[in-house]
């Protein structure tokens, strides 16, 4: 998955991307929330493959697995 996805400081202020595109991740994970097909967004990005998707994909389900320890507030 992340020899796909790439964080460059330089390129899309710092958010992950394709790797080798300026496409983020974050846009690929929202068309597919919004009902895009794989297929439809192979075609709109010719530059990209399905294994970017599921690169994405990957990625999204890695971040959301990330445990956070919550903060207590006093107060």
């Amino acid at each position: 998955m992340y020899e796909r996805i790439t964080i460059d400081p330089k390129i899309c202020h710092g958010q992950a991307c394709i790797k080798g595109t300026r496409i983020p991740v974050h846009q690929i994970i929202h068309m597919l929330a919004n009902g895009d097909k794989a297929e439809d967004i192979l075609k709109d990005y010719p530059s990209l493959k399905a294994t970017d998707i599921q690169a994405c994909l990957e990625y999204a389900a890695a971040l959301a697995e990330e445990q956070i320890t919550p903060i207590e507030m006093i107060g």
